[in-house]
C-alpha cells in the first residue's frame, strides 16, 4: 500500500523538523544565533492516467495521480537581524545590517554574527570561546605622526597594546582667537606698575618641546605708540617663554610673513576699522605692514633654543587677514585667548572605544587619540547558502558567493554597535507553535500507518 510508505516519509519529515525546532529553541539564548527553518515539498507522484486534450466530442481530462510522500526541500537559515542587548563592555560589538565578523584560525577564514570578543594577553582582539583572532585593517603611523589605515589592503590581525608609549611631540602651531579691547589705555612714558598693568593684555599657554618638558608661551599686548600717541588701530607684541623653574628664556625671536628675520621677539600688529586683523610687522611701534588680501593667514613664526633639547620652531596664527576666526579689535573687554596647541607629552595608552564604523579610537594619558585599526566586516551574495560549522560560525559554499570585506557602514556591510551583543533571531512564539504543528502532522502521519495497517489486516481476515 502506497499510503504506508508515504507516512513514513511523514514521519521522518516531521521529525526532521522537530529537530530543527528543538535547535532553535535550544540556542534561544546563543548571541548571534540563526534560526533554521524546514521547508516541505512532495515526493514522487505516480501517474494513472494521463492527460487527454479535448476533441470535437469530447472535453480533455486531467491526469489522475496518486502522490507517494513528501521529503524536505530545504532547510533554510534565516538571517534576520536579531534584538540588540546592551553590556557596556566597549569589546562587545554588534551589527546593524548584514556584515559577518571575519575571524581567522591558522589559515582558516570563517565568519560570524556573535561580537562577544576581549583582548588576550598580546593585546590581539580575539574571540574568547575559540581563539579565533577577528580580522580588521591594521594603522600605521607616518614619518610626520599621521596615522592612516589603509582599507584598500589585506586584513590582518587587530591589536590593541594597553600600556603602549606615546612619544613626546614637540609644538608647531599655536592658534590664537578673540578679542583685543580698543578702550585699553596706553601705557604713559616711565610708567608706574598700575599703569603698565591696565596697558597690557596678557594670554599664556603650556608649549611642548622635543622632550616632552613644558614651557609657557606669553603674549604681551600693548598700544603702538608714536611719540607718545597711540597709533589708530595697532599693538606691539612682546613674546616671552618660560622655563619649567619659571625662568625666562633668553634666546626668543620671531619673524613675521611676510617681513623676514626678526631679531627680536616683537612685532606689531595692525587692524582695519572693522575691527579684523589686516597685517603684522617685525619690531615695535611699526605700522607700515601693508594690509594682507582676505583670507591670507596671519602667522609669526616663533624661536627658541633650551639646552639638550631640538630647537623650537612654533608657527603662531593670528587668524586669516579680513575675518573675524582668530584675534579682533572691538570696543568689548579683552579676552584674547590660546585655544589650541598640538604638542604632546608622552604618554600611555589607558582606554579605547569603537565607533559605529569599527575605527578602535585609542586614548592616551598625554590626552592624545589615535586609531589603533578598523573592524572589517564580510558580506555575501546569498548570505543563506552560508554553511553552519558550529561555534556560531559560518563558511562559505559555492552558492553563498565568495566574501566581500569592506569597512562598516561601506555599502550593505551595516555599522558597528560597541558595547551591545545580537542575540539570537529565535522566536519562542513561532518555535512552540511550529512545535504544536510539526506534532499534529506527526501524529496524522502516524495515524496513516495504523489505518493502513488495519486495512490490510483486514485483507489478510478475507479467508480464514
Amino acid at each position: 500500500m502506497r499510503s504506508l510508505y508515504s507516512g513514513v516519509s511523514g514521519l521522518n519529515n516531521h521529525q526532521t523538523r522537530m529537530d530543527v525546532i528543538g535547535n532553535n529553541v535550544s540556542n534561544v539564548n546563543t548571541i548571534g544565533f540563526k534560526r533554521g527553518r524546514v521547508n516541505f515539498q512532495d515526493l514522487l507522484s505516480q501517474t494513472m492516467t494521463g492527460a487527454s486534450r479535448s476533441t470535437e466530442e469530447v472535453g480533455g481530462t486531467n491526469p489522475i495521480q496518486v502522490g507517494l510522500g513528501m521529503t524536505v526541500a530545504s532547510i533554510d537559515t534565516v538571517q534576520t537581524q536579531g534584538s540588540l542587548q546592551t553590556t557596556g563592555i566597549n569589546t562587545d560589538l554588534a551589527i546593524l545590517g548584514n556584515g559577518f565578523f571575519v575571524q581567522k584560525e591558522g589559515d582558516q577564514i570563517t565568519y560570524t554574527r556573535a561580537g562577544a570578543f576581549n583582548v588576550d594577553s598580546n593585546g590581539t582582539l580575539v574571540n574568547p570561546g575559540t581563539g579565533k583572532r577577528i580580522q580588521g585593517y591594521p594603522s600605521s603611523v607616518g614619518a610626520n605622526g599621521e596615522v592612516t589605515i589603509n582599507t584598500q589592503g589585506g586584513v590582518g590581525d587587530i591589536t590593541i597594546p594597553l600600556g603602549e608609549k606615546s612619544p613626546a611631540k614637540a609644538t608647531n602651531e599655536v592658534r590664537f582667537r578673540s578679542n583685543l579691547s580698543s578702550m585699553t589705555p596706553i601705557i604713559p612714558p616711565n610708567p608706574n606698575a598700575t599703569q603698565t598693568e591696565q596697558g597690557t593684555w596678557r594670554t599664556s599657554i603650556d608649549v611642548i618641546d622635543s622632550e616632552g618638558n613644558r614651557q609657557e608661551l606669553q603674549l604681551n599686548f600693548t598700544k603702538a605708540l608714536n611719540n607718545g600717541v597711540a597709533i589708530p588701530n595697532a599693538w606691539n607684541v612682546q613674546v616671552n617663554v618660560l622655563d619649567r623653574g619659571g625662568r625666562a628664556v633668553n634666546n626668543v625671536f620671531t619673524n613675521t610673513a611676510p617681513g623676514g628675520q626678526n631679531n627680536t621677539n616683537q612685532f606689531t600688529m595692525t587692524f582695519n576699522t572693522a575691527g579684523s586683523i589686516v597685517g603684522i610687522q617685525n619690531g615695535l611701534n611699526n605700522p607700515t605692514a601693508q594690509p594682507l588680501a582676505n583670507g591670507t593667514p596671519i602667522m609669526v613664526n616663533l624661536g627658541y633654543t633650551i639646552d639638550g633639547v631640538t630647537p623650537q620652531n612654533i608657527n603662531l596664527n593670528l587668524g586669516d587677514a579680513g575675518l573675524y576666526n582668530g584675534v579682533t579689535q572691538f570696543a568689548s573687554s579683552s579676552s584674547t585667548k590660546a585655544y589650541y596647541q598640538n604638542g604632546l607629552e608622552m604618554g600611555y595608552l589607558e582606554s579605547f572605544t569603537i565607533d559605529n564604523k569599527g575605527v578602535i579610537l585609542g586614548s592616551y594619558t598625554n590626552s592624545e587619540k589615535r586609531a589603533l585599526g578598523q573592524i572589517a566586516l564580510a558580506t555575501f551574495t546569498n548570505p543563506a547558502g552560508l554553511s553552519k560549522l558550529g561555534e556560531t560560525s559560518f563558511t562559505e559554499t559555492p552558492n553563498s558567493g565568495l566574501a566581500m570585506i569592506t569597512p562598516p557602514k561601506f555599502q550593505s556591510a551595516g555599522a558597528i554597535k560597541a558595547g551591545a551583543l545580537e542575540m539570537s533571531n529565535v522566536d519562542l512564539a513561532t518555535e512552540f507553535t511550529d512545535m504544536i504543528v510539526t506534532q499534529r502532522g506527526f501524529q496524522a502521519n502516524s495515524r496513516t500507518i495504523t489505518t493502513s495497517d488495519t486495512m490490510l489486516n483486514e485483507l489478510l481476515q478475507l479467508k480464514r
